[in-house]
C-alpha cells in the first residue's frame, strides 16, 4: 500500500447548473477508491479566460490519496466524462473541468500530465481558492500578479462537509 499524498484539484464548469456540477464533482472525487476529499474551498464565479460562454463556477479541493498522479488523473478524467465533458476545441465551454494542480512535491512533465499545473500561477480562479485551502502554497506575489482578474466568492451554500 502506498503512503498518502496530499494533492489539489481545481474544479470548474460553465454549462448547465455549473454550481451543482462542481458540488457533484467534489462528491465524486471523494468517492474515488483510496482517495478522500479533506478540504473544499468556497465556490467562485469568474469570467471565461481565453474563451467565450457563460461565467464559470470554480473551486479547489484538497485530497489525500494513495493513487499515483497518473492514476488520479485517469479517475478525474472519468468523472469529467461522466459529467458529459467534451473537448471540441481548446478552452471550449464545459460541463466540468478537473485539473490536477499539485501532487505532493512531485514534478512531472509528460504529454498527459504536468505537475505542478503549468498555468495555475496565471489564474485567479485557481490561486484564490487554493490560497483559501493552503495559504502556504500561494505567495502574496502570486496573488498580486492575478489581482486584476475578476473573481467573486459566491455566498455560502450547502456544500457537503
Amino acid at each position: 500500500m502506498r503512503a498518502e499524498v496530499i494533492a489539489y484539484v481545481a474544479l470548474g464548469a460553465n454549462l448547465g447548473d455549473a454550481a451543482q456540477a462542481v458540488r457533484d464533482a467534489m462528491n465524486a472525487i471523494d468517492a474515488i477508491a483510496s482517495t478522500r476529499v479533506v478540504k473544499r474551498s468556497s465556490l467562485y464565479r469568474t469570467a471565461p479566460v481565453e474563451s467565450s460562454g457563460p461565467d464559470y463556477i470554480n473551486a479547489v479541493v484538497e485530497v489525500r490519496t494513495q493513487l499515483s498522479a497518473p492514476e488520479l488523473l485517469v479517475q478525474l478524467q472519468h468523472i469529467e466524462a461522466e459529467a458529459g465533458r467534451q473537448r471540441p476545441y481548446r478552452n471550449a465551454p464545459r460541463t466540468l473541468d478537473l485539473d490536477l494542480l499539485r501532487f505532493g512535491d512531485a514534478t512531472m512533465w509528460s504529454e498527459r500530465l504536468q505537475l505542478p499545473h503549468p498555468r495555475m500561477n496565471d489564474r485567479a480562479f485557481v490561486l484564490v481558492p487554493l490560497a483559501e485551502l493552503a495559504p502556504h502554497l500561494v505567495s502574496p506575489q502570486q496573488l498580486q500578479r492575478v489581482a486584476g482578474q475578476p473573481i467573486a466568492r459566491l455566498p455560502p451554500t450547502s456544500l457537503p462537509a
